[in-house]
């Protein structure tokens, strides 16, 4: 790993300050994919900002159906959360699914959707719930927050603070997992909210995490497993791999949507 200076930061303005004199630093908060890939020697910054101390980036509040979680915020956290479990229980099992103990309890949620990988779990709630990514300077929809693999619409040195969403109707979450890893091979998250139904799907896209306005169509009219026999999966769209191909994901994707439904 390349050598790098360490700064912990205890508020949001004074990590943003820290970073703005560092043009080759970076946010750290568990570190799950960060650290990973400066071991590897992928990525050298010169200055990491601890931002696991910062009060304003933890905890969630759940007023009514209205849910903010703080960005440093644990998988951990998330999954045995109450507050959470009493109006959307898929995202507690979500969180519960991530890799094992120690990424859970390290892993926090504003890094997951930061970083945007292609085989996290987040994204796919992000977008199945309609959240709202709040960062240092604005509020960005979840539907045009991700935009490509590894790659979203933080400008340089923005910094996520928190997650909010309305809690849906109903919602589920399925997925295949990498038997090592535990990276969605492929997740669906399905809900029902006001604003309709919503269907994202992880770890299959060739562009990373999207929605399938198919699926979402065949659950406005009749939710229910059944309901998405008939729904279409162009295999041209999804990844392919080593751990499986295009052609098998899309039959995935129909199997954990329908496995999503059925959990609601």
């Amino acid at each position: 790993m390349y050598a790098t200076n360490y700064h912990r930061a205890s508020s949001v303005d004074e990590a943003v300050k820290l970073l703005s004199d560092m043009p080759e630093g970076k946010y750290v908060s568990g570190g799950m994919t960060l650290i990973a890939t400066m071991k590897q020697r992928l990525a050298s910054p010169s200055d990491l900002v601890d931002l696991r101390h910062i009060p304003a980036l933890k905890g969630i509040r759940a007023d009514g159906r209205r849910v903010t979680i703080g960005a440093a915020t644990t998988h951990a956290e998330v999954a045995s959360s109450a507050a959470i479990r009493a109006v959307c229980p898929a995202l507690c099992n979500l969180a519960g699914m991530i890799g094992d103990p120690h990424v859970r309890h390290m892993g926090t949620i504003g890094g997951s959707v930061a970083n945007n990988d292609p085989a996290a779990d987040y994204p796919s709630a992000m977008l199945g719930l309609g959240a709202t990514i709040v960062t240092d300077r604005r509020q960005i929809a979840a539907d045009d927050f991700f935009t490509g693999l590894f790659e979203t619409a933080l400008e340089e040195g923005e910094l996520i603070t928190a997650i909010t969403f309305e809690a849906p109707e109903k919602a589920g979450y399925a997925k295949f997992p990498n038997p090592a890893s535990r990276y969605a091979m492929t997740g669906v998250f399905v809900a029902k909210g006001t604003d309709g139904v919503r269907v994202a799907v992880t770890g299959a896209g060739a562009d990373g995490v999207f929605r399938h306005g198919g699926m979402e169509q065949a659950l406005a009219a009749n939710w229910s497993p059944d309901a998405l026999a008939s729904a279409a999966v162009d295999p041209s769209t999804l990844l392919s791999d080593l751990h499986a191909t295009a052609e098998y994901r899309a039959n995935l994707i129909k199997v954990m949507a329908k496995r999503a439904a059925a959990v609601a």
